[in-house]
């Protein structure tokens, strides 16, 4: 059974006001070790990028084809999937796994993007990489570009496709993580990993692709990810799960078990943790507020935080300024989101102004001592 301690504390702070609202999420504890054979590992919450369990996660190594997630999300945020591309020479200078497109062929971007993380096909990088940027070269110059937009400090592109070319790509299990969670945002993106089998008719041929992520026809928790594997990076792998809003992925790289790695990850997480709705958007009631009365404060987002079972401590920082001439929707403050004493969000405060005659205003203007 849950229980739920309430403390509230008012101070005033110059001209603003701040309340404490603290909160115990009380659980019987069931720990499990967490483990992989894997040389890097890591376990993130999705829904805050917060680390569940990690093992050398910021150990720079290759890491082969999972490379081509950043190939997919840098082609969908800059080019319609709809479009139509014919395929050049480029791929000649494809190796190894494929989904053996040819010269001249016709598919739509969306295809090879399907080709590309299902198949894991390298000829069709190649080619989603010269349609979109008309040189490959300037393709991974987009790569890195957003690598360096997301916080992926720890990573650098050569190719599109995660070969040994060129020194190969270098990442780490946490930034391909901090990748996923990026993608997974996207519609686009959770469509095609999370598909098991796709058809396709061109002018040239009909393919059937299934999805060599093992792990997606085994268990109904599983919503994407990419297979990767090079002789230099060994075996490497991403999924993704989601199970009681509680939104998962695991990055194992140099993992000869990786598919039972991962099941055990989320397995363990999923009995291990809970997802808590500790902010719901709308309207919020604050203890012995009075200084924006009658007009209603709101917040704008829902927050749901996953915890461990056990003791956990929630602490809620409102903080509220007074501010005397104020517009409808117009910011008045923030909650501080404080869990186990590190702060993890800050959510602003807004006000929506009632509808009052003169009178009534003046009247509150006179109670709240102007």
């Amino acid at each position: 059974m849950c229980h739920y301690f309430f403390f509230y504390l008012i101070e005033l702070i110059g001209e603003g006001m701040r309340k404490l609202l603290l909160f115990l999420l009380l659980f019987p504890i069931n720990v499990k070790a967490y483990s992989s054979y894997a040389t890097s590992t890591v376990l993130m919450d999705m829904s805050n990028n917060t680390i569940i369990y990690e093992n050398n996660m910021h150990k720079i190594r290759s890491v082969a084809s999972i490379s081509k997630i950043m190939t997919a999300i840098v082609a969908i945020e800059n080019s319609s999937i709809e479009d139509i591309v014919t395929v050049g020479d480029e791929i000649n200078e494809a190796y190894g796994s494929g989904i053996y497109i040819k010269t001249g062929e016709q598919l739509t971007l969306g295809d090879l993007l399907y080709g590309l993380m299902l198949r894991s096909g390298n000829d069709a990088a190649l080619a989603i990489a010269k349609y979109v940027s008309k040189d490959i070269n300037k393709f991974v110059e987009l790569m890195n570009a957003k690598a360096k937009e997301i916080g992926m400090h720890n990573t650098i592109f050569n190719n599109p496709h995660g070969l040994e070319v060129s020194g190969g790509n270098l990442s780490t299990a946490y930034d391909m993580a901090l990748l996923t969670s990026y993608a997974m945002k996207n519609d686009i993106y959770r469509k095609i990993v999370s598909t098991k089998e796709y058809k396709l008719k061109t002018n040239m041929n009909t393919y059937i692709w299934i999805n060599k992520n093992k792990l997606l026809h085994a268990k109904s928790y599983i919503t994407g990810g990419k297979t990767g594997y090079t002789e230099i990076a060994k075996r490497t792998l991403v999924t993704t799960a989601n199970k009681d809003n509680i939104n998962l992925v695991a990055v194992t790289l140099n993992d000869g078990n990786d598919f039972e790695d991962h099941t055990r990850l989320f397995e363990e997480a999923f009995n291990n943790y809970k997802n808590y709705n500790i902010l719901k958007k709308g309207n919020i009631n604050v203890l012995n507020e009075n200084f924006y009365y009658p007009n209603k404060l709101y917040i704008v987002n829902d927050l749901n935080y996953t915890l461990p079972n056990g003791k956990n401590k929630v602490v809620l920082h409102f903080n509220l300024y007074k501010k005397y001439e104020i517009k409808d929707g117009e910011c008045v403050g923030d909650i501080e989101v404080i869990i186990n004493n590190k702060k993890v969000h800050s959510e602003p405060v807004y006000v929506r102004i009632s509808n009052l005659s003169k009178w009534e205003r003046f009247k509150v203007w006179l109670r709240n001592g102007k």
